[in-house]
């Protein structure tokens, strides 16, 4: 369709008209899935556009048969895993409701003082985490920084996050947070590294709040109870994690001690169907484990270096 330019612009705006006008008496979280899922098979049919004219330059006309199949191939399989996120975001709005999710940043109302008993950052502290795995040995460090980011208008305090698979460094973060005046623990972003072999391969995770319209979430409530179920982020196809609280009274046993009236929380995402954590929160301490409950690895507390 050869539309003149001024048609193309009246034609987004009638579009965008009935889009917000849809908006207003539909279930926005599922309608949100449903536009990731058009995105999600929009960019599937362009890569196997991609490969099917890179297909065309083989000469041999077997091989060009087969790189088409693959092409076909990959192109079904990419289907399949829209339609299962489309399906596990469906999840996640059952367990929220439909209402959007914009919630109100006001600076003034966050400090970089973040006490919540669950999930203290104390400047110049470092959370050890290790164990044997499915995938190798996992050595994670977790060092809150005196360094502090501006995100949103909102001063929030980094850490850095490293993750070494067999003493090499195959993860490389830095993570925002802040605390508002109820105590909530907010999350604002990250900048996330994942290296092979020293060098940087993706740079998918990354994110900030206020920036491509991403909305920071909140990482630990003031006072969790049991049901309440929440998102810790905000950005379609990039950062889409969840989380509920389970329990309040668990005993946690790791290397760094036993821990009594832990909280346990389930953590889910969008972008990873079936994905399920489940972690362990102990007073004035924070998070003391984390239970991938597909592969069944654990990642233990083992040492709280610092101050």
């Amino acid at each position: 369709m050869n539309l003149r330019p001024h048609l193309k612009r009246v034609l987004f705006a009638v579009m965008l008209s009935a889009t917000t006008a849809m908006a207003g008496t539909a279930n926005i979280c599922k309608l949100t899935s449903q536009d990731g899922l058009n995105s999600c098979k929009k960019a599937a049919q362009g890569d196997y556009w991609t490969a099917v004219g890179m297909c065309a330059n083989i000469p041999d006309p077997q091989s060009q048969q087969a790189c088409i199949d693959r092409a076909k191939s990959d192109y079904q399989s990419a289907l399949t895993a829209c339609q299962d996120q489309f399906t596990s975001r469906n999840q996640i709005c059952q367990k929220l409701g439909g209402g959007a999710y914009d919630p109100t940043i006001d600076p003034n109302n966050y400090t970089t003082t973040i006490d919540n008993p669950y999930f203290p950052l104390k400047p110049e502290t470092t959370y050890i985490y290790e164990g044997p795995t499915s995938t190798g040995f996992i050595h994670t460090e977790f060092a809150v920084t005196t360094n502090t980011k501006l995100i949103d208008g909102v001063t929030c305090v980094e850490v850095h996050d490293q993750v070494f698979t067999d003493g090499v460094l195959t993860e490389d973060t830095l993570d925002w947070f802040a605390q508002d005046k109820d105590g909530n623990v907010w999350y604002f972003g990250e900048d996330s590294d994942e290296l092979i072999n020293g060098r940087v391969s993706s740079l998918g995770g990354s994110w900030q709040g206020g920036s491509k319209n991403a909305s920071p979430g909140i990482v630990m409530q003031a006072h969790p109870k049991v049901g309440q179920f929440y998102r810790q982020e905000f950005l379609l196809n990039t950062a889409e994690d969840a989380a509920g609280v389970l329990k309040l009274d668990q005993t946690v046993t790791v290397p760094a001690g036993t821990f009594h009236h832990c909280l346990e929380t389930e953590e889910i995402t969008g972008l990873e169907p079936g994905a399920l954590e489940h972690k362990f929160y102990a007073l004035g301490i924070g998070n003391v484990q984390t239970i991938d409950l597909v592969t069944g690895d654990t990642f233990p507390l083992v040492e709280i270096r610092g101050k």
